[in-house]
C-alpha cells in the first residue's frame, strides 16, 4: 500500500522529495529537491521551502498570521535550506507589515516552537523545545535560544547569543553575550559558544573590550557608547555592537553583574 497524502496539483514538489502519511499540502507551494516531510504535516499557501528541509509530524508551515490586522493579503513564509523543523512546530506567514516570515538555512528548531508573522530567523539558529516568538522578532544568525524562551513582539536578539532557558525577553539583546535572570539581563560574554564557532581570541578580546565599557563602567548607555567610540580602536565588532545598541528600538539588557 502506498503512502497516503495529498499534494495540490498547483504545487511545485522538487525532485526525491519524501513525503509522509495523512500531510496536506495545499497550492502556492514550493518545495525544493532532497526534502523529508513526515506523517501529518500541513503546509498552507505562501510557504518556500528549500532544498534538504527536514519537517517532522505535527508542523504547520504558513498559516495565516494570528493577526487581527491582516486581510487576506498575499505573503509568505520562507525555510531556508538545510533546516529542520520538528514535531509541532508552526511557522506563519507574514502580513502586510513585511509580507514575509523568514527561517534561514541550517536552522534546528526543536519541538513546539512558534515562529509569528514576519519574524525574521537567521541562519544556524537553534531553538530549543517550546520557544514562542511574536511577531516582527528578529533572531540574527547562529543564535541559541534556551528552551521555553518567550520573546516579546519587536524584539531584536544579535548574533552567537546564549540565551537562557525559560527567559522573559521584552528588550533587544546584542550580539555575542549570554543572557539570564529575571528580569533579563547581561551575565557576560558567550565565550564557550564564540570559541566554538572559529572566532579567534583577539576578536574574543575585541569583543570583550567593548561590553566591559557598556556594562560594567556604571555610565549609562549613551556615555559609555561614546566612550566606546573614543577610547577603542575601529573594528568589525566595536562597530556592530555600537551599531545594534544605537538602532535599537526596545533598549538593550541591562546587566545583572
Amino acid at each position: 500500500m502506498g503512502n497516503i497524502y495529498y499534494v495540490h496539483p498547483d504545487a511545485k514538489i522538487g525532485n526525491n522529495v519524501r513525503i509522509g502519511n495523512f500531510t496536506n499540502i495545499y497550492e502556492d507551494v514550493e518545495i525544493g529537491d532532497n526534502c523529508e516531510i513526515h506523517g501529518n504535516v500541513t503546509i498552507y499557501p505562501g510557504a518556500r521551502i528549500g532544498a534538504g528541509v527536514k519537517i517532522f509530524p505535527g508542523a504547520v508551515i504558513s498559516a495565516i498570521p494570528q493577526d487581527l490586522k491582516f486581510k487576506g493579503e498575499k505573503t509568505y513564509a520562507f525555510i531556508g535550506d538545510g533546516t529542520t523543523l520538528r514535531e509541532c512546530v508552526t511557522v506563519n506567514r507574514g502580513t502586510a507589515s513585511k509580507g514575509k516570515t523568514v527561517v534561514g538555512q541550517n536552522c534546528l528548531i526543536m519541538a513546539y516552537n512558534h515562529i509569528a508573522h514576519d519574524c525574521v530567523v537567521g541562519n544556524r539558529v537553534i531553538m530549543s523545545n517550546a520557544c514562542q516568538l511574536a511577531g516582527e522578532v528578529v533572531v540574527d544568525d547562529s543564535a541559541v535560544l534556551g528552551g521555553g524562551s518567550l520573546i516579546h513582539q519587536f524584539c531584536h536578539l544579535g548574533r552567537n547569543i546564549m540565551l537562557q532557558g525559560g527567559a522573559l525577553v521584552n528588550k533587544d539583546i546584542p550580539p555575542y553575550v549570554k543572557a539570564a535572570r529575571e528580569p533579563i539581563s547581561y551575565i557576560g560574554l558567550n565565550s564557550i559558544g564564540l570559541h566554538r564557532n572559529g572566532f579567534s581570541q583577539e576578536a574574543i578580546q575585541s569583543i570583550a573590550e567593548v561590553y566591559r565599557i557598556l556594562y560594567l563602567s556604571d555610565l549609562n548607555v549613551t556615555n559609555a557608547v561614546k566612550l566606546i567610540n573614543e577610547t577603542l580602536p575601529q573594528s568589525l565588532y566595536r562597530d556592530e555592537i555600537v551599531n545594534f545598541v544605537i538602532n535599537s528600538t526596545r533598549g538593550i539588557i541591562r546587566s545583572a553583574i
